[in-house]
Formats: structure tokens, sequence, C-alpha cells
């Protein structure tokens, strides 16, 4: 059994290490035994916008959030960060929620293991 925290900076796109994280985050997710909770800080935060529109055939990271989220897995949103990048507490993907600092600090001491993206 574990306990993972995954704390994602990059944007939803242009970069892929929002992407693996959340390859990683759902796989993990996916495992008995496994417990998964999810930070996105910075311009990560966009990662939770709904309405996420990508050509076909292209990784939806909205689509990736919210089968994360289907296996267990817990996701904070900086809301600092969404206040700067405009997103509401109405937009945001289905599952995942307005986070702070706070709850941060609390997953960074409950997990067994972090890792940063």
């Amino acid at each position: 059994m574990g306990k993972t925290l995954l704390i994602l900076n990059d944007p939803p796109y242009g970069t892929e290490r929002s992407y693996n994280a959340l390859r990683l985050a759902g796989s993990l997710s996916k495992r008995q035994g496994e417990e998964v909770k999810v930070f996105l800080i910075g311009d990560a935060a966009s990662c939770a916008k709904a309405g996420q529109k990508v050509p076909q055939g292209y990784y939806n990271v909205e689509t990736m959030l919210r089968a994360t989220v289907r296996h267990g897995a817990e996701i904070g949103v900086c809301g600092s960060c969404m206040d700067a990048r405009g997103v509401g507490d109405g937009e945001l993907v289905e599952g995942t929620h307005r986070s702070n600092m706070e709850q941060l600090t609390d997953w960074t001491q409950w997990a067994d293991k972090a890792l940063v993206f």
C-alpha cells in the first residue's frame, strides 16, 4: 500500500509534463491499495478547466483527470493560481476542487512519496 502525492506545475498543453504525470496518477490510482492525490499549481491549474476541446486524436487532460478521479484519486487546484488565470470555481472539471497551500501542506505530510512534475 502506498500514498502518493503528485504536484503538477506545467500547463495542460505545450509540454508533456502534466500529461505524463496524469498518466502515472491514473495508473497508480487503478492499483489496489494505492491512494493518490494530485495537486495542480501554477500553470497546471488550467488542467482542471472543464470543456477542453482538442484536435481529434490528441490527448485530452480533462478526460484524464476525470478517469483518475473515477479510480479514487483526489485532485486539488490551487485557488490563487486559478484566480490568476481567470478560472472560476464553476469552471472546474467535475471531481476536482479549489484548494490552497494549507491542503498541499497536509497532503505532503500525508504522503509516503511526493512526485513533482
